[in-house]
């Protein structure tokens, strides 16, 4: 199965403007959900045009890429990352089919739990699907509705009758742009205008603050936006269907702290994990060090509730992609040695508390550790601001299978004695909901508690595979 966390990002004007280029800023705003590949696709009268390929935004797009995209009133845009699924040009989205009633640009973040039992259904129908992404899946069967129905909103809310799992979608017709969140609220998705009356659409708050759009508010679980040339109209059909599930390792791990999601400072939560993990494990210490960047604001939150100094340990390469969404086990391990470097003179001779966000396969928490104790650091504690992974994630996040978790093979001190480090605590689970004071949250990962059924079959990707591994 393909596990990806994403981001989307749209742009509706009143008149044809460079929306190309507003489009370029929003990805690098959300570049950190996805950093395998990225594209744009324009709305130029009805004609699409688009630039797609592997890397990150500033690999992707150039000057003369952007000049060469037409000046339009719609375009949408796609920041991916995937980890079992194949590298290539033909999982890059935004996908673009052209069908009977014209043609479909459609971004898509999460993971559909029924995925294979769709794809399957549509193969035996004569369907040929030439990537391993949902997102094809989706494409079908919204032009299959299409014909059947009068409109492209229609078509997509009875597609949504379908789509179990976890969906975030900004769809571009020849004439709207549609974004759609599924009815468990999985995935974050908002929306915002600017002063001028454009209207955009991103993954994170923190995209619309950097094209200078006014947050207006997050679509709710199950709604659907149409945004047309008379203005934007909510379909409402699937609020309320199912209970809201928010994935929790948004606001542990994948958002970036100057969002808000659903009225929730992300950093304001991640501070909230470092005061709880304070009160559920204290521990005798000189100096507080966060591992950058989504353990700082825990660590912050560790030493205010602690009243231990918080300090500058780690010089971080900024250059460097995030190590738990590296594909590969060796690419994980040789990146830890030049992300980050140690700054001696705050390690040396002191007991340090070390806050993390997660471990999932151990390796990466042992360097870690390994370079604090060069470092001269006298005794290393490790706080986990999430408790253990234990279980695989179905809804976009790239959490490993069983096999690889490292929680799900060693008790709490093994763990604690592979990485090498002094004393190691995780947040207690049934102290969790603390970060965003509600329970209406998705912690399967943690807890196995999923809110939907889990996937009967995850063979989509069987295309990707010799004979030898299929059978």
């Amino acid at each position: 199965m393909i596990h990806e966390e994403c981001g989307v990002f749209g742009v509706y004007a009143k008149q044809p403007m460079d929306v190309a280029k507003m489009a370029y800023y929003g990805l690098y705003a959300l570049q950190h959900r996805g950093q395998e590949s990225c594209g744009i696709v324009v709305n130029q009268d009805g004609l699409f045009y688009s630039k797609k390929d592997l890397g990150l935004v500033s690999d992707v797009f150039h000057q003369e890429d952007l000049a060469s995209l037409p000046q339009g009133k719609m375009a949408i845009a796609h920041c991916r990352y995937g980890t079992t699924g194949a590298t290539n040009r033909a999982n890059v989205q935004p996908l673009e089919v052209n069908h009977q009633k014209g043609p479909l640009a459609l971004a898509h973040n999460g993971n559909l739990t029924n995925a294979y039992e769709l794809r399957n259904q549509l193969e035996l129908g004569g369907a040929i699907f030439h990537t391993t992404a949902d997102t094809e899946t989706i494409a079908y069967l919204v032009t299959q509705q299409r014909l059947k129905t009068g409109s492209i909103e229609e078509a997509i809310r009875r597609t949504m009758d379908q789509l179990e799992g976890a969906y975030s979608l900004l769809f571009m017709s020849p004439s709207k742009m549609i974004a759609v969140r599924d009815p468990h609220g999985f995935r974050p998705l908002c929306y915002g205008q600017c002063d001028d009356g454009t209207y955009v659409v991103a993954s994170e708050s923190c995209a619309l603050d950097v094209v200078n759009a006014h947050f207006i508010r997050d679509l709710e679980p199950g709604e659907m936006l149409v945004f047309y040339q008379n203005g934007v109209q909510s379909y409402r059909h699937h609020i309320h269907e199912k209970q809201k599930h928010i994935c929790i390792f948004e606001y542990i791990y994948f958002a970036r702290p100057d969002s808000v999601i659903d009225g929730i400072s992300i950093h304001e939560a991640r501070k909230k994990a470092g005061e709880v993990l304070w009160e559920a494990c204290p521990v005798e210490a000189d100096a507080i060090v966060g591992v950058p960047d989504s353990g700082l604001d825990a660590a912050l939150g560790y030493s205010q509730a602690s009243g231990i100094p918080y300090v500058m340990g780690f010089m971080k390469n900024r250059y460097i992609g995030r190590t738990f969404i590296s594909p590969g086990q060796n690419s994980r391990m040789d990146k830890v040695h030049i992300k980050l470097n140690p700054i001696s003179s705050e390690i040396k001779g002191k007991r340090i508390v070390l806050i993390d966000d997660s471990i999932v396969r151990g390796t990466t928490s042992a360097q870690i550790v390994r370079l604090l104790r060069d470092a001269g650091a006298k005794e290393i504690h490790v706080r986990i601001s999430a408790p253990p992974f234990l279980n695989p994630c179905f809804y976009g996040t790239d959490i490993d299978s069983k096999e690889n978790l490292i929680a799900c093979h060693h008790t709490v001190p093994e763990i604690c004695k592979i990485i090498d480090a002094d004393s190691l605590e995780y947040l207690p689970l049934d102290q969790l909901y603390k970060l965003i004071n509600h329970h209406d949250y998705c912690d399967a990962c943690f807890s196995g508690n999923y809110p939907t059924p889990v996937p009967t079959s995850t063979a989509k990707n069987r295309f990707e595979q010799p004979i030898q591994d299929q059978e």
